[in-house]
C-alpha cells in the first residue's frame, strides 16, 4: 500500500504563530509606520519591548485595537499551467494592553495579543492538497510585564509569555480515497522577553529587546483519518478502530532580537527605523509521534520525521510621523520582511514570501481618547518553487490587504 502523506501541519500550524507567515498586527499606531517600535506613546509598546512602559507619557494607558487582514496566493504549475488561488476568509486580529506607573521608578503592564492567527484555504483536490485543503489557527499571547527605571533616560523591562495555540488541519489522502485532520486546542508553551528604552535627549528614542525561544508543546493531538473503516486493522495502518489517534509534537518558535530607533526631526515631524532578527536556522526537521498509527518513515514506525530548512530571516523598517494639527497626526511607512526559507522549502501551508509592505494611517485625539486607523498593503516577489520533496514545482505569489481601528486612553 502507496505510504500516506503526511505534512508538517502542525508545525506550520504553530509556526505562522511567529515565523514562516508571521503577521505583524500588535498595535494600530505602530502598523500605520511600518510597525516600528521605538515610540512610546500608549501601552502598546509593552509587546515590543516592555522597557518601554517606563516612558509612556501618562500614569495609565490601556489601548485596544483589531484587524482584519484579506490575503490571498496563488500557485501555478509550469508543466501543465494550471493556476490555484487561496479562498481565505477575513482574518481578526485583535489586540489589548494596560500599563501603570506604581511609583516614578517603577511600572508594570499586561498585554494580550492574538498575533498569528489566520486561516488558509485552498481548493479540494488541488495538486498540494496532500500537504492543505484547509489550515484554521487560533493563537492567544498573555504578556505580564515590569519595568524600572534605572536612570532619568534609561530602563530595562522584562516580561513572561506565556502562549496558548489551537491548529485545525484538513489534508487529502488520495491514495486511501479519504483525508486525514489534525487537530489540538491545548498547545501551550512559555518564554520570556527583556530590553532596555532610551530617552537621552528630548529628540531621540532607543528600544533595544529580545524575545526568546518558545517551545510549543502539542500534547496529545487528535488526528483523525476520515477513510474506509476497512482499512483501520491494516498493519500497514495500524488505525484504531475509532479511525482516530493520538500524536504529540515538540515545536520551538524562533527567538527574535529587535532594534529601534525614532528621531523628532521638527517638533511635529518625527522618523522612525527598526532591525529585527529572527532566528528560524533551528529548523531542521519536525517529529510527529503518533501513539498507533504506523504511518512513519523512521525505525519506529509511528514517528515521522520530516526535513525543515529554515534559515535565519531579517526585517527592515522605516516609518514616519507628522503632526498636522496638535490633534490630528498623519503616518506612513514601508517595510521588507525576508522570508524563511528558499524556493527549494516553499510550502503552501506557510506559503512565505520576501515581503514588501505599504503602510499608512492616521490618528486624531479627543482629550484623553485617542482613535488610531491605519492599512497596509503586502505583495511579495514571485518565487520559483522547486520543492522536491512534496514534488511541488511551479511558480506562486501573493498579496495582502490588511486594515486595523485602534483606541487609547492615557490618563495624565
Amino acid at each position: 500500500m502507496k505510504k500516506i502523506l503526511i505534512s508538517s501541519a502542525l508545525l506550520a500550524g504553530v509556526l505562522s504563530y511567529a515565523g514562516g507567515f508571521k503577521v505583524s498586527l500588535q498595535g494600530v499606531k505602530q502598523l500605520a509606520m511600518a510597525h516600528t517600535s521605538a515610540h512610546a506613546e500608549d501601552a502598546s509598546v509593552g509587546f515590543f519591548n516592555p522597557a518601554g512602559i517606563s516612558f509612556i507619557p501618562s500614569k495609565l494607558s490601556i489601548v485596544a485595537g483589531g484587524f482584519g487582514a484579506k490575503s490571498e496566493v496563488e500557485f501555478q504549475n509550469v508543466s501543465t499551467m494550471t493556476t490555484t488561488k487561496t479562498d481565505n476568509p477575513i482574518g481578526t486580529p485583535i489586540y489589548a494592553a494596560v500599563a501603570y506607573k506604581i511609583s516614578p521608578t517603577v511600572s508594570a503592564g499586561f498585554s494580550f495579543t492574538t498575533p498569528y492567527g489566520n486561516t488558509v484555504q485552498w481548493p479540494n483536490n488541488w495538486q498540494g492538497s496532500e500537504i492543505i485543503e484547509k489550515l484554521e489557527l487560533k493563537s492567544y499571547f498573555f504578556q505580564p510585564m515590569l519595568s524600572v527605571k534605572l536612570a532619568p533616560w534609561i530602563s530595562l523591562g522584562g516580561s513572561y509569555i506565556y502562549v496558548k495555540g489551537k491548529v485545525d488541519w484538513t489534508q487529502a489522502i488520495s491514495s486511501l480515497n479519504g483525508s486525514l485532520n489534525l487537530y489540538n486546542d491545548k498547545a501551550s508553551g512559555s518564554g520570556y522577553s527583556f530590553g532596555f528604552y532610551m530617552q537621552p535627549d528630548s529628540d531621540w528614542d532607543v528600544s533595544i529587546s529580545y524575545r526568546s525561544p518558545i517551545d510549543m508543546k502539542a500534547d496529545p493531538g487528535t488526528a483523525t483519518f476520515n477513510i474506509s473503516p476497512a482499512l483501520y486493522s491494516n498493519p500497514k495502518l495500524n488505525i484504531p478502530a475509532s479511525g482516530k489517534d493520538n500524536f504529540s509534537a515538540v515545536l520551538p518558535l524562533a527567538e527574535e532580537f529587535m532594534l529601534g530607533v525614532s528621531y523628532k526631526v521638527t517638533p511635529k515631524w518625527m522618523l522612525s527605523a527598526d532591525f529585527n532578527y529572527q532566528g528560524w536556522s533551528k529548523y531542521s526537521k519536525l517529529v510527529l509521534d503518533f501513539e498507533h498509527a504506523t504511518v512513519g518513515n523512521t525505525s519506529d514506525p509511528t514517528i515521522k520525521s520530516i526535513p525543515k530548512k529554515f534559515q535565519n530571516s531579517k526585517v527592515f523598517r522605516v516609518g514616519s510621523q507628522y503632526m498636522i494639527t496638535d490633534k490630528f497626526a498623519g503616518r506612513v511607512g514601508y517595510y521588507w520582511d525576508e522570508s524563511p526559507y528558499s524556493d527549494q522549502n516553499w510550502i503552501p501551508d506557510t506559503p512565505s514570501f520576501n515581503a514588501h509592505v505599504i503602510t499608512g494611517g492616521f490618528g486624531y485625539k479627543f482629550g484623553r481618547l485617542g482613535i488610531d486607523a491605519a492599512a497596509s498593503y503586502t505583495f511579495g516577489d514571485a518565487r520559483k518553487v522547486e520543492n522536491s520533496y512534496y514534488n511541488l514545482i511551479g511558480q506562486a505569489r501573493a498579496k495582502v490587504l490588511t486594515f486595523g481601528l485602534g483606541l487609547s486612553y492615557n490618563a495624565f
